[in-house]
């Protein structure tokens, strides 16, 4: 039995759906793997939850580089 685990790689939702076809969810592993083989071979998929942070418009009152007299 394997002691390490197979790493887990992010994809994007579209990839997964496109492979949808030759990939199963392990319940267990909370990830997706390819049919038939994915118990001990193959990638670990899991979608992209992590994303790039958003920048935000500031409407208030520059205060960076202030000095108070």
């Amino acid at each position: 039995m394997r002691t390490v685990k197979r790493p887990r790689r992010y994809i994007a939702r579209h990839w997964l759906v496109l492979m949808r076809p030759f990939l199963r969810y392990s319940t267990p592993r909370d990830a997706y793997v390819l049919r038939g083989v994915g118990r001990h071979l193959g990638p670990v998929l899991r979608p992209e939850r992590r994303h790039p942070p958003r920048r935000r418009s500031f409407d208030g009152v520059e205060r960076r580089h202030t000095r108070v007299a």
